[in-house]
């Protein structure tokens, strides 16, 4: 599987499931059960019902979101399909390069996904 996951800038201004992120960065993939495209199709769906957020493209496997904050500003949500490690990696980043920090927006983006897919 090629990892289509975008690395995280040196701000904290992301998070990702990715290997290699910096600990800073750095969030567990979302494990799943069961059959993996099951688990995909509702994560996408959850996404889509996500306030101020639209997919921007979706495959089989890979999901890219931009995401409005409150304050108007646009995140990238992607999330990758990983069968073989039974998990969906997860990266979410400020669009706002020149940013200091999000303020805990994307870190707290995706736990409240994680908790979402894990009732689902």
């Amino acid at each position: 599987m090629a990892d289509r996951l975008a690395p995280c800038p040196f701000r904290p201004i992301c998070v990702c499931s990715r290997a290699d992120a910096a600990p800073r960065h750095r969030v567990e993939p979302f494990a799943i059960s069961g059959d993996p495209a099951a688990a995909f199709a509702r994560l996408k769906k959850l996404v889509e019902e996500m306030e101020r957020t639209e997919i921007l493209s979706a495959t089989d496997d890979y999901l890219h979101a931009a995401c409005r904050t409150r304050l108007g500003f646009v995140d990238d949500l992607e999330c990758q399909l990983a069968p073989a490690e039974g998990v969906i990696h997860v990266r979410s980043a400020s669009r706002a390069f020149y940013a200091v920090t999000d303020s805990g927006v994307n870190r707290r983006r995706v736990e409240a996904l994680r908790q979402r897919l894990q009732s689902a």
